[in-house]
């Protein structure tokens, strides 16, 4: 499991620098979400990227959860844009 912290960055250094955006963006999704599955008991899991619109589903904790869209647009969303600054929604199914 890759190293995140509050205010860190994901390590991506394991994605190899060929890889299609859509294998990029699956493997920052699993950092991710293996943060979220350690601190908080949840997980997120891509569906689809395309178009630059990002499906995922979210699962564990955060499925029921008040706080979910906190995580999803303030934590996943956030993040993401960082490394694809053209993404233009996240939504959960």
């Amino acid at each position: 499991m890759s190293t995140l912290y509050a205010g860190g960055q994901p390590d991506t250094s394991s994605v190899p620098t060929e890889a299609s955006d859509e294998e990029r963006m699956r493997a920052l999704i699993e950092v991710l979400s293996a943060y979220i599955e350690h601190y908080h008991g949840g997980a997120v899991e891509m569906v689809t990227y395309a178009d630059d619109r990002l499906i995922v589903h979210m699962s564990g904790a955060c499925n029921g959860c008040n706080l979910a869209p906190v995580t999803l647009h303030g934590w996943v969303e956030g993040t993401v844009k960082q490394f694809f600054p053209n993404l233009k929604e996240v939504v959960a199914n």
